[in-house]
């Protein structure tokens, strides 16, 4: 008994050891895709300007003009038809940005070395999580420490496995990597939670099937809603170019780096149409557990009615998306709505009400 005490203890110091390693780690993956951005060149960023100022009719079948100098002196016009990545109302067809390196060597060599640190923070974290579940003899997510450490983890996973898959997504390492760190820092900070065990409600098989259902809706729903957000920024630039407008430098710098505001749309609206499903499910998955643990299936706890607000907040996002002036900008408010649901749900509701889902303890 004291030498599995022992053993324990010294794994959740060894989980904590790992966590710390990583958030090391990650802030180094922050750095370089500082870097990435810092020393991105406006060489592509420049043409990718003078496309969107060409696009402003909507039509697919529009061409770009592209002058190219011949052996003799002579200039040869060619026409091309421009990167066609519509899907809300009233999108226009541009094409996507070159990138945080923008298409230089030296912008992509720190962007590599970003990506490669990130996989390994993952890899840091993801055995910290997993050394925390030894040491517990449980599933790791009984209390909000372990629940944003594993959320970190898979969120992570999530953007490393579209990177494998040869997703457009290193966009998005930056904002990942800032927020991983703020999750991390919280968690460890004002979050963290001794290794104990669970009560006996929580001691439930539903608690694998559940909880973690939740953090990997959680995290899908998470780069969603980075998606959106983008897509909000580069849709209002892409808006001011097509008006005659003229950005300020930064907006210049870095939205024009982005990938279309077609491109962020579709690649949100994939994701939170993909995830819903299993976010229902976890609302199902839940109520079955609450029958087993308490009696009934639901009891309109607050816990209980933010996820269910979510999921409406989800559903009428999936619903503007085929209505008819709702595509867009105003389909994106609400998309960020619902998430901003999500996370009052696990933070809100934990913190500051008095839930029966408080017993875990923050």
């Amino acid at each position: 008994m004291i030498l599995a005490a022992t053993t324990n203890e010294s794994l959740a110091q060894m989980s904590n050891t790992l966590i710390y390693s990583s958030m090391a780690v990650y802030t180094l993956a922050f750095l370089a895709h500082i870097a990435e951005w810092v020393f991105g060149s406006r060489s592509k960023v420049g043409r990718t300007a003078a496309a969107l100022t060409a696009s402003q009719a909507p039509a697919a079948t529009s061409a770009v003009t592209v002058q190219v100098k011949q052996a003799g002196g002579a200039t040869a016009v060619l026409d091309k038809p421009t990167v066609v990545t519509r899907s809300a109302a009233g999108t226009r067809d541009v094409p996507d940005g070159p990138g945080a390196a923008g298409g230089t060597v030296k912008g992509d060599l720190y962007g590599r070395i970003a990506v490669s640190l990130t996989v390994l923070a993952f890899a840091i974290e993801a055995a910290g999580v997993i050394a925390r579940a030894v040491a517990v003899q449980r599933a790791p997510w009984g209390n909000m420490y372990e629940f944003s450490t594993t959320f970190s983890t898979v969120a992570v996973g999530v953007y490393v496995a579209f990177l494998v898959a040869k997703k457009n997504v290193r966009w998005i390492g930056l904002p990942l990597v800032t927020t991983v760190l703020l999750d991390l820092g919280v968690a460890t900070t004002v979050l963290y939670t001794e290794s104990d065990q669970l009560v006996p409600a929580l001691d439930s098989y539903w608690m694998w099937i559940h909880v973690s259902t939740a953090i990997f809706c959680g995290s899908v729903l998470y780069l969603g809603a980075v998606a959106t957000l983008l897509y909000l920024f580069r849709d209002s630039y892409e808006n001011k170019l097509a008006n005659g407008g003229k950005p300020g430098a930064f907006a210049r710098s870095v939205l024009e780096r982005l990938p279309a505001a077609a491109t962020l749309d579709k690649f949100a609206y994939r994701i939170n149409a993909a995830t819903f499903p299993l976010w229902t499910f976890t609302i199902i998955a839940g109520a079955i557990w609450a029958g087993d643990a308490w009696g009934r299936y639901w009891g309109w706890d607050a816990k209980e009615v933010w996820a269910f607000i979510t999921w409406v907040g989800y559903a009428a996002y999936l619903h503007a998306r085929a209505t008819a002036g709702w595509k867009g900008r105003k389909a994106a408010y609400i998309a960020l709505v619902a998430f901003a649901c999500f996370l009052f749900n696990y933070y809100g509701v934990n913190i500051f009400v008095n839930s029966m889902h408080s017993y875990a303890g923050v």
